[in-house]
């Protein structure tokens, strides 16, 4: 019991020793602070030239003017282009950087006010910068991301570490976001959207998680990010179709989405219909579709109103050459139609059996068969019981040209057991609609006929004018 009182002792002592070391810390003044440095190759040569020592070879009293010295350091760059250029700096700044974030990593004060600038300023000249050209046009439509490597960032073995300084910069407790937020500012947020274009994946990766830290902690800056994002998917949408980090912002968006108080502002409702629904309208939609699903499937389970314009929306856009992508759309409408109340399902039943219909006659199994999958799922088969008289003369033409005559026996399957299911919700319904496919059938087999007959006279005809001529 005696071992534990004085555990607990020590301890309080170290974190009373903790706290003393961050007050003075923090409380460095701007005259001890060393100045900003001029940011040349000259001076990069002899800020290099002579080692700054280790934090444990210092007094606690001056560790916070040397934390300043080495984020000075680390603010210059190298070329990572040229691996034999700058062998010996580049190591230097590694292990400097790696020491930085070890230092903030032990006890509190470590981010001060007095050096939020030379935070910031560093971080500036190590992350901002201009990425490589990306891809035209014509390159982009025939990259395919699963078959073919993305290109990594050369300069990886510093950026990661910076990333990881700026994360823990972000989430420390020290960092105050009303004093923090003259250097994180909304220029700093822009500089850091432009990096989500980066090809590097491990790159958008951190970056994903430092917006979100950012959007959480700087309550601020809340607005501002997202007209920000809408900016970036207008140009992609309208402009370019073409950028790297669309699936990372929707990712952060469902997150945002997700934390949405109700009732829903009409600026999120804009958000909704004029961002991500048009963000089904590109070819590349399937390396985003996942979480562009869960963002637009939140805003229903949210409000199950917009079931109607989403939906609407989604057969706006809904793929009539792409099957792959045909796949997805199905997908989502299954989503969507789970938080969907009879009311709003009624409104849109009929464009959406229609699409679904041809989605059924479809010739590729892997469509045909998703869109059957519909009727697995026992909502959306109620909500279809309920409004079967409106549903079934329009799709019946496609589950029996399926039963008689689709290639996939899969597909065959599966369109039996609609049949059936219909059958045993109306039977009369179904023979009503049997009599007039029947009869349609007929009639076209007459007209064909008729068509083949006139054709026939026409080449007797023909010939026969040819024979007197």
């Amino acid at each position: 019991m005696l071992k534990s009182v004085k555990q607990k002792l020590g301890v309080r002592r170290n974190q009373s020793r903790n706290k003393d070391d961050g007050s003075k810390s923090a409380g460095m003044s701007t005259s001890a602070k060393p100045q900003l440095p001029v940011l040349s190759e000259s001076n990069a040569y002899f800020a290099y030239s002579e080692p700054l020592p280790s934090f444990r070879e210092v007094p606690g009293n001056e560790r916070q003017v040397l934390f300043v010295k080495k984020l000075h350091l680390v603010s210059f760059t190298f070329d990572f282009n040229d691996a034999t250029k700058s062998v010996r700096e580049k190591e230097i700044k590694r292990q400097t950087l790696l020491e930085l974030v070890d230092y903030v990593n032990t006890g509190q004060g470590k981010f001060g006010e007095a050096i939020y600038e030379d935070i910031v300023f560093m971080l500036r000249h190590n992350l901002f910068r201009t990425l490589p050209p990306g891809r035209s046009s014509i390159e982009n439509e025939m990259f395919d991301p699963e078959e073919e490597e993305p290109t990594l960032e050369p300069a990886w073995p510093h950026l990661q570490i910076v990333y990881e300084f700026l994360l823990r910069y972000i989430v420390s407790e020290d960092t105050d976001a009303k004093v923090a937020k003259k250097y994180i500012d909304q220029h700093f947020v822009l500089k850091l959207l432009d990096l989500f274009d980066s090809e590097d994946p491990r790159e958008r990766d951190y970056l994903k998680t430092i917006l979100h830290r950012i959007y959480g902690k700087f309550m601020m800056h809340r607005p501002y990010i997202r007209k920000s994002i809408n900016n970036i998917f207008y140009r992609f949408i309208f402009e370019f179709e073409r950028h790297n980090g669309i699936a990372e912002l929707l990712e952060i968006l469902g997150s945002i989405i997700n934390g949405f108080a109700l009732p829903l502002k009409d600026e999120h409702k804009i958000f909704l219909v004029k961002c991500l629904i048009p963000l089904h309208k590109p070819k590349c939609v399937s390396i985003y579709h996942q979480p562009l699903s869960y963002c637009v499937t939140q805003f229903v389970e949210k409000d199950p109103k917009l079931a109607d314009i989403v939906l609407r929306g989604l057969l706006k856009y809904w793929p009539v050459t792409n099957s792959q992508k045909e796949v997805l759309f199905l997908g989502e409408l299954e989503e969507i139609l789970e938080f969907t109340q009879s009311t709003e399902f009624r409104k849109v039943m009929k464009t959406m059996f229609t699409v679904l219909g041809r989605c059924l006659r479809s010739s590729h199994f892997q469509v045909a068969e998703r869109a059957l999958f519909l009727w697995n799922n026992d909502y959306v088969v109620s909500m279809i019981a309920q409004n079967k008289e409106t549903v079934l003369p329009i799709i019946f033409s496609a589950l029996e040209n399926n039963s008689r005559n689709h290639w996939n026996s899969a597909v065959h399957g599966l369109t039996c057991n609609v049949r059936k299911m219909f059958i045993d919700m109306d039977k009369g319904l179904w023979d009503r609609c049997l009599a007039e496919y029947e009869e349609t059938m007929s009639g076209k087999q007459e007209k064909e006929a008729n068509r083949l007959k006139s054709w026939e006279r026409l080449e007797e005809q023909a010939k026969k004018n040819y024979n007197e001529g």
